[in-house]
């Protein structure tokens, strides 16, 4: 089975430019609470580095592109995003790494629950001993 999930959003182009549509129940399965935006990120930066415990998430590169690296404690995946039109689905316990940011990268992020620490597992070793026990 593959940790890249990934799924179209509806674009409307017109003349004057492309009007991108985020919503609940069009692709992203889950009550969107939190919504932010990472942008004007150095090309060699690299983020992430943690997994959550419940939050679930759907990133989309609004803007540029930037490479995820997605990890279940077994299997280390990775994916380019680098469309508005695409939402790449996160769920609970996936370690996540993001690289390659291009220039002009703004990465946008949905997120089924409201900002807390308690949520993080930040350590990669404390993220195995995690996912291990729950399976």
């Amino acid at each position: 089975m593959s940790l890249v999930k990934t799924f179209n959003f509806q674009l409307i182009p017109d003349p004057t430019g492309l009007l991108s549509v985020y919503e609940t129940g069009k692709g992203v399965d889950f009550e969107i609470k939190r919504v932010y935006c990472l942008s004007r990120l150095e090309a060699n930066s690299t983020r992430g580095y943690h997994a959550h415990k419940a939050l679930r998430q759907v990133a989309v590169c609004l803007s540029g592109s930037c490479r995820f690296v997605l990890d279940d404690g077994k299997v280390r995946e990775s994916v380019v995003l680098d469309s508005p039109g695409v939402g790449l689905q996160i769920e609970s316990f996936i370690w996540r790494e993001m690289h390659d940011f291009s220039d002009n990268c703004v990465l946008m992020v949905l997120a089924s629950e409201l900002y807390s620490e308690s949520d993080y597992i930040r350590s990669y070793e404390d993220f195995l001993k995690e996912v291990g026990n729950a399976s």
